[in-house]
């Protein structure tokens, strides 16, 4: 008799052991876990030393820090039938353990899946000029999307940001044919207002000279001092009729000239 209890309780010792062994838990201060008894949701347990009692009860442990993820490249057909890959980085959290166990079987491949789609969505209903100037607006779009869906799964999308939007070579030199244009364009635009600056000059300048003739013909003689200089080729210099016709009437004795009077 004696050696069978000491046989049975050299059992139950190490059985209880292992039981009470199985049954402590330690999350880390970014887990928590989702405890079910007997199937039926319980509480979520966490940080610190949590109690499981083996076979009534089962923990699913939940992760509490930022995840990054990467959204695989998309074909993205943009509003003006650019045909474009577009990938993207999402930055979520869950703030709902209970609901990213119990809402949605795997809440990472979840939100993967709806980021792939929101993206295509989104992105289509912009043009390609838009995609590569509105960067910003677009992430937040996207973003706000995620986040209302993904709020039912206790998650919350914090950040949403487009890495590439690759081309293909056609659309690149195509891009390139209409920067260059537009390069043009601003030189004529450029060009035509500085002509148009320099004509008010002009105006204004000659309306100052007609005001006093003495001046015109100062700047006459001024012309033809910077030009005296030049040797090597023959100059031909306009003299205008009416600084001929002012000589010609202050010369005595010259036909057509004007008579003093009394």
């Amino acid at each position: 008799m004696l050696d069978f209890n000491i046989g049975v309780g050299g059992i139950l010792l190490p059985l209880v052991l292992v039981l009470l062994g199985a049954s402590f838990r330690i999350l880390r201060e970014y887990e928590r876990g989702v405890v079910f008894q007997l199937g039926r949701f319980w509480k979520v347990k966490g940080p610190g030393l949590v109690i499981v009692i083996p076979g009534l009860q089962q923990m699913v442990r939940v992760d509490l820090r930022v995840v990054t993820m990467d959204v695989e490249p998309q074909d993205v057909i943009s509003r003006d039938n650019v045909s474009v890959k577009v990938n993207a980085v999402v930055f979520f959290r869950v703030i709902d353990p209970q609901k990213a166990i119990i809402q949605v079987e795997n809440y990472l491949m979840a939100t993967s899946q709806l980021a792939q789609t929101t993206l295509r969505v989104v992105l289509g209903k912009h043009e390609l000029d838009e995609m590569l100037a509105e960067r910003e607006r677009l992430n937040l779009d996207v973003q706000q999307i995620l986040d209302s869906q993904t709020d039912a799964w206790g998650i919350k999308v914090t950040n949403v940001e487009i890495k590439h939007i690759d081309l293909n070579e056609s659309m690149v030199r195509a891009i390139a044919r209409q920067a260059e244009a537009e390069r043009e364009r601003r030189a004529k635009v450029i060009h035509a207002e500085g002509e148009k600056q320099a004509a008010v000059a002009l105006l204004e300048a000659a309306q100052m000279l007609s005001a006093q003739p003495e001046a015109m013909q100062l700047r006459y003689l001024q012309t033809m001092t910077q030009v005296a200089g030049d040797r090597a080729s023959t100059i031909v210099f306009p003299l205008p009729m009416d600084l001929l016709g002012r000589l010609l009437n202050r010369q005595p004795g010259v036909p057509g000239a004007a008579k003093s009077e009394d």
